[in-house]
């Protein structure tokens, strides 16, 4: 198996084990997820389906790119979630708005970038840090991952595959 393969199979390996414990944490841990939770889930998902594909595919030549750059885009945006959802919990309480209405009956009657600029904003549930490892939040790691990610899917797509 050449070398790019095992890269983006081990991509894909990190975001399931993140997706993992997130669904640890919330059904073991009792820590429910607010939306912004939700997309960062998301995120991490696209990245680990770029990464999956890059595996299966691994197109040689200039397609190589397309999955780096589907990967750092996908990173990218997830960091930019997580940095958002790190700001609204540095706010003091009592500046959020309140939770509002679940994510899924916004999606119901709501259009979806309206859902998307609402959750974006911030609510009281997700002002709330619930969830501490090393003295980082949940969002915090998330950022973290994200970029690591982002950059491994960058150098792991930018070079050529070597000959065997």
């Amino acid at each position: 198996m050449p070398e790019r393969r095992l890269s983006n199979l081990a991509g894909f390996l990190v975001c399931a084990a993140l997706l993992a414990y997130a669904l640890y944490a919330q059904l073991h841990l009792g820590l429910d997820p607010c939306p912004l939770c939700i997309f960062q889930r998301i995120g991490i998902a696209l990245i680990a389906v770029a990464f999956l594909a890059a595996a299966l595919h691994h197109p040689r030549g200039g397609g190589r790119y397309g999955y780096m750059f589907a990967v750092a885009a996908a990173a990218l945006l997830t960091a930019a979630v997580a940095a958002r959802h790190l700001y609204v919990q540095s706010l003091p309480p009592g500046t959020l708005p309140s939770c509002g209405a679940p994510l899924a009956i916004l999606l119901k009657f709501t259009p979806v970038w309206q859902v998307i600029r609402k959750v974006l904003t911030g609510s009281g549930e997700c002002g709330e840090v619930n969830w501490r490892f090393l003295g980082l939040a949940m969002p915090a790691w998330v950022l973290i991952w994200a970029l690591l990610l982002g950059a491994w899917g960058v150098a792991a797509n930018a070079t050529p595959a070597r000959q065997a």
